[in-house]
């Protein structure tokens, strides 16, 4: 008798959770769709709070695919509708965490504005969608110097092998933050195709890019050695023994050599 109360109890409780659960979700959609509307007119100086039933959606809609990508379009939607700059910086911010391949063309078209290329790569570096890559590559030959060392980095933060030979032919560019940023970006891509750029550079390399040319063939060679490929990596390592590279170069080409030597 005792066992049936209780689970009856337990029942009644259950059942007067799911009711309480429903009616959050639904207040809580109400609220969203109210911070989605605040966000149209939000300015710097207004009131942070206001979004905040956004940012709680967020990480409720957290394994719900379904609900990621209604708010993400929502998110979306008001981006491309014309808002504030801080509104824009607070819409790349959540879309660097939810967003996927329909939010690419949207961060795409903020590439080119130096006001906000920053926040536009800022999200798109994350997004685990093949696009991403694709709308770096034809921002790359669009944008101003002072832009291309940061969608530059944003190709070798995503490893995107499809760029390397777009970057490789800036390794000579006459703005060295330009040059500088494509030597780092191929150390991170670390392919066969990179190494074989920054090795074919580095004999020509102007003394003020034969530092950061070797620092990314280091990094190029730590790649090699998480993926396994010995060979690779000795061979880089090798490249910087010589008594042409500074002392803390060729320490790290042994030290990487060794590290090497104890792979099976």
């Amino acid at each position: 008798m005792i066992n049936k109360e209780m689970t009856g109890a337990t029942l009644a409780t259950g059942m007067a959770t799911l009711a309480a659960n429903k009616a959050v979700a639904k207040t809580d959609s109400a609220a969203v769709d109210q911070a989605l509307k605040a966000l149209k007119t939000y300015d710097w100086g207004a009131d942070r709070e206001t979004l905040n039933p956004i940012d709680q959606a967020i990480n409720t809609t957290y394994g719900d695919s379904a609900a990621r990508k209604t708010l993400e379009k929502s998110l979306v939607d008001i981006l491309v509708g014309g808002i504030s700059r801080s509104a824009q910086d607070y819409v790349c911010r959540k879309l660097r965490i939810i967003g996927s391949g329909q939010s690419v063309s949207a961060l795409a078209a903020l590439l080119p504005d130096e006001a906000t290329s920053h926040i536009a790569r800022y999200a798109l570096e994350r997004i685990r969608n093949r696009k991403a890559n694709a709308a770096l590559r034809d921002a790359l030959p669009k944008v101003s110097n002072t832009l291309k060392p940061g969608i530059i980095s944003a190709m070798g933060i995503r490893r995107d092998r499809r760029s390397t030979k777009a970057i490789a032919a800036l390794l000579g560019d006459s703005d060295i933050q330009v040059a500088r940023a494509a030597a780092n970006s191929l150390g991170l891509i670390g392919t066969s195709a990179a190494a074989k750029a920054l090795s074919g550079f580095a004999p020509k390399a102007p003394s003020n890019m034969k530092l950061p040319v070797a620092d990314a063939c280091l990094t190029c060679a730590e790649q090699f050695l998480a993926a396994g490929e010995k060979a690779e990596a000795i061979a880089l390592y090798t490249g910087l023994k010589g008594d042409n590279q500074p002392k803390h170069i060729k320490v790290a080409a042994m030290k990487g050599m060794l590290t090497a030597a104890t792979l099976k």
